[in-house]
């Protein structure tokens, strides 16, 4: 009976992993084949175009916080039509000044500085309420959200709002293409990673319009589909992706709408990141665990690209006790508690090599995906004890 059960519970476990990285992305990419895009659009400069308010917070981004504003107001896009709502949460380097010299260039920046720390999702609930209170927001109008740190291109926002012509979108995120990969870090595997996240978002948009969470980078949202971000949530990107989709919107995405962002190369930088992302992620499943019961489209892609991914350090460990159980079952069941056991301790020997000068690229992506699994453990212990606030110290800009 022991035995049945761990057979089970080791297949199940395997099935799901591989489910989630291998077989869905799979699925995906077959169904996607020979999809088009929206092709219901706003003509470009066309007198239709929609209102746009770019909205963001900043905390101590004088690096890169120049680059930034240059890229929104080079943009395309008619000026006329555009306003930039900038949050400063408390910032106590240069950016303040900085940004109050494009003030005094662009009248289109609304700039709000706060003198106590908010965090980014509250930061973000006040600008918006701001603009609801001073403007005369139209259903058609549209909220781009960004960092500091993603850099526009000229059509980045263009490419962006052109979809909201289709009544039945409610968001649309931008394509972020990660530079400054190097080859001592974790870069290359964190580029890698995003690019295969990249393409999964594509093909869940354009098969049914059901994008699970846009990056926090930048992507825009129809106005009339915002909903405030409740206290002490962290990931606000997805929060209100999965309100758009619980509205019954589309969410997709545009590979044209590119953006260039710098990419972690530090391990313990981006282990405290996802750490941080996977306890917004269990809020956010305490908020809309309900869509997985709608036995749809939603549903499906839900459990399939996050949920697994979420629940991946319990499958881990299922699937190395009941293997444990399985030694008496034959050659086979050594073979993959022998690989198991090889794969966990991947991350020591990738330090070992690390300190050593040696960067052996397939050990390196191995240790990733064991380090980043351990990060979301991390989380889910971070969200049992309690999530106290929503601010956090961004991660190293790479410039």
């Amino acid at each position: 009976m022991i035995i049945t059960l761990a057979l089970i519970i080791f297949w199940i476990s395997v099935g799901l992993m591989f489910h989630c990285y291998v077989f869905y992305p799979f699925i995906l990419r077959v169904l996607s084949s020979g999809k088009k895009d929206n092709e219901i659009t706003f003509v470009p400069n066309g007198e239709q175009l929609p209102n746009v308010f770019v909205v963001f917070s900043v905390f101590n981004e004088e690096k890169v916080i120049r680059e930034k504003l240059e890229s929104i107001f080079n943009a395309t896009y008619p000026l006329h039509k555009l306003k930039v709502y900038l949050g400063s949460d408390n910032s106590t380097d240069n950016t303040n000044n900085i940004i109050s010299e494009y003030v005094l260039k662009y009248p289109q920046l609304i700039f709000v500085p706060y003198a106590e720390r908010n965090g980014k999702p509250k930061v973000l609930d006040k600008l918006v309420n701001r603009i609801n209170e001073s403007n005369q927001i139209r259903s058609k109008d549209v909220f781009v959200f960004t960092d500091a740190n993603v850099i526009f291109t000229t059509s980045t926002i263009t490419e962006l709002v052109k979809h909201f012509k289709n009544e039945s979108i409610g968001l649309v995120a931008a394509n972020i293409i990660s530079k400054a990969v190097q080859q001592d870090g974790i870069s290359l595997q964190e580029k890698t990673y995003t690019r295969g996240e990249t393409a999964i978002k594509h093909w869940e948009g354009l098969i049914w319009g059901t994008m699970i969470g846009a990056f926090g980078g930048c992507y825009a949202m129809r106005a009339d589909c915002w909903v405030d971000i409740p206290d002490n949530y962290i990931v606000d990107d997805f929060y209100l992706s999965m309100n758009v989709l619980a509205q019954g919107k589309k969410a997709i995405s545009e590979m044209n709408a590119k953006c260039i962002e710098d990419v972690s190369n530090d391990v313990e930088q981006e282990f405290n990141r996802k750490a941080r992302i996977q306890t917004g992620n269990l809020q956010n499943l305490s908020t809309y665990w309900k869509l997985l019961f709608r036995f749809n489209a939603v549903s499906f892609c839900f459990f399939s690209h996050k949920i697994i991914r979420w629940m991946g350090p319990l499958f881990i460990a299922l699937a190395y006790a009941t293997n444990a159980w399985l030694l008496s079952m034959g050659p086979f069941y050594y073979f993959t508690f022998l690989l198991q056991n090889i794969l966990l301790v991947s991350p020591v020997i990738d330090a070992i090599f690390k300190r050593a000068g040696i960067h052996w690229m397939p050990l390196r992506f191995i240790s990733y995906f064991y380090m980043m699994n351990l990060a979301l453990l991390n989380g889910f212990i971070i969200y049992l004890t309690g999530v106290k606030s929503s601010t956090w110290t961004p991660t190293k800009r790479n410039v």
